[in-house]
């Protein structure tokens, strides 16, 4: 391989003249002679690799335990199971929380402990549910433990040092990146050892001939000409056959563009934006719709619950009582309702949005009549991901307000978002169901290469919706994925490809 010298980096000029025939090149010996950094090795390893002037001799991958902060304090104080058995054994049985607000430890820690010494045969629960210790001594693994963190508090422990006994010891303790609470970083590492290749001992020739250091100037700066340091020395010459850096121009992301798009479409057609919280109560995301509390679509494997705060303080009044009435017995809807007892705890419960309908909900107390209402909301549902199902999607959410609206109007909306919105061809309507609106109406389109599938739901409100959130006149609605129209609009056949990390799939997306 031809190498013109005047093309080499710095990083490369250095490591070149610094080293000879026979020797080994590693990191540690750049850092310490050349003080170069880690990333600056690896850079110059890699390129003169490639250029064939250093190869590769031995390769060694080993693992190292490091203390993390947690193990620095629990070497300096003592580990939970330390202290624990220390407690117990200064101060007799005692309960779990008792123990936990002593020693000012979790309790899910306090369990973890004590089941350690109970498995040890070190403790035991007595009759009265205390902790109690049936041991004098530590078991056997703390001991372990106590002696490793010993080791490690004055430098890294390399695995191969390590005993069996050891291994399954520190393997408890130690999680991969070191999460906050383990004692032991786990941290794998490789030491390589390059050496000068005939092809590399040439180069460095040649450099030596060429009078190139690796110092000189690659860059003419205000302070160089101030104060004149340019003069005392010389500077690299322009690599003109050098490729160029490749320039990306900043862009916005297609799927983003297209949902602006959407929204500037709807506001230009006369309707106002509405949007709402991410998370949501039962009330609003499903009860508001007349959907009964017992329906299979508020199974825990179709809407994620919230693990805390699980329930919201309130339930905006009136709304809750006039909602409950129409479930129990309709109300003043007309309505004869589902029967059943409105469950008033159950309603609080906090959920992640699972439908964009929750937003029309929030509306419909403070709707104008006439008055149209949209929204683009991020829903979350449990569902099998594939090329047309997310388990967090996108709707564009609406409602129509009017004394004079009908299911002509409706249909007209749907052909609108189906062939000017999403691009179809071809577009049918199938008869729904949904516990909220009568009639019920879903939209299908038909994909070049996915087929037909479902744009989504729609219809008219239900009086039990409407009455009870304060409307007494008719309300066009629909809920489609907006994920699905942007598949026709922009020409992909998965859903996943909206979303997708590559960036290159979405710079292609977009045009170079």
């Amino acid at each position: 391989m031809d190498i013109d010298v005047k093309n080499l980096h710095p990083l490369e000029v250095k490591v070149l003249r610094h080293v000879s025939l026979g020797e080994d090149i590693t990191a540690e010996r750049l850092i310490s002679e050349l003080d170069y950094k880690v990333g600056q090795c690896n850079q110059a390893f890699s390129w003169l690799s490639a250029k064939e002037c250093l190869e590769e001799k031995s390769r060694d991958k080993y693992v190292l335990y490091e203390l993390t902060e947690t193990g620095l304090d629990q070497f300096k104080n003592g580990l939970p199971v330390e202290k624990i058995f220390n407690f117990l054994k200064s101060n007799g049985p005692a309960a779990m929380p008792e123990i936990a607000a002593a020693l000012f430890l979790e309790q899910s820690d306090v369990g973890s402990s004590f089941g350690q010494l109970t498995k040890a045969k070190a403790a035991k629960l007595n009759e009265e549910r205390k902790a109690q210790l049936i041991s004098d001594e530590l078991p056997q693994d703390v001991k372990i433990a106590r002696s490793l963190m010993e080791k490690a508090s004055t430098a890294p422990i390399r695995e191969n040092t390590l005993s069996a006994e050891e291994k399954k010891a520190i393997g408890a303790l130690a999680k991969k990146r070191g999460a906050a609470t383990s004692t032991f970083k786990l941290i794998e590492k490789e030491d390589v050892i390059y050496v000068l290749t005939e092809a590399g001992d040439k180069v460095k020739s040649d450099l030596f001939k060429a009078n190139i250091t690796g110092e000189e100037f690659g860059l003419l700066t205000p302070q160089m000409l101030a104060t004149g340091s340019w003069k005392n020395g010389s500077f690299r010459p322009y690599g003109l056959n050098a490729p160029t850096s490749r320039i990306i121009p900043g862009r916005t992301n297609a799927y983003g563009d297209y949902l602006q798009w959407v929204k500037d479409k709807l506001v230009s057609l006369g309707f106002e934006e509405f949007d709402g919280p991410l998370v949501e109560n039962e009330f609003w995301n499903g009860d508001a719709l007349f959907m009964p509390q017992f329906h299979s679509a508020r199974d825990i494997h179709d809407v994620y619950y919230l693990k805390d705060p699980v329930h919201c303080k309130e339930i905006e009044e009136p709304w809750l009582s006039r909602v409950a009435k129409a479930h129990e017995d309709g109300g003043d809807t007309g309505s004869r309702g589902w029967g059943y007892t409105f469950d008033h705890e159950f309603t609080r419960r906090q959920v992640m949005r699972s439908q964009g309908t929750v937003l029309s909900a929030h509306q419909l107390p403070k709707a104008s009549i006439p008055g149209k209402y949209f929204g683009i909301a991020r829903c979350f549902r449990y569902d099998q991901v594939d090329a047309t199902h997310g388990a967090d999607f996108y709707q564009t959410e609406g409602i129509v307000v009017g004394n004079d609206v009908n299911l002509k109007n409706l249909l007209g909306l749907l052909k609108m978002f189906a062939e000017e919105v999403a691009g179809a061809e071809e577009v049918k309507y199938v008869p729904g169901y949904f516990p909220f609106t009568e009639p019920s109406i879903e939209v299908h389109i038909k994909h070049p290469k996915l087929g037909w599938f479902e744009l989504g739901g729609s219809g008219i409100f239900r009086p039990e919706v409407t009455k009870a959130l304060g409307l007494d006149c008719p309300v066009l609605a629909w809920g489609l994925g907006i994920d699905r129209m942007a598949l026709m609009h922009l020409g992909l056949s998965d859903i996943r490809e909206l979303f997708t990390p590559d960036i290159e799939s979405v710079r292609m997306r977009r045009g170079n």
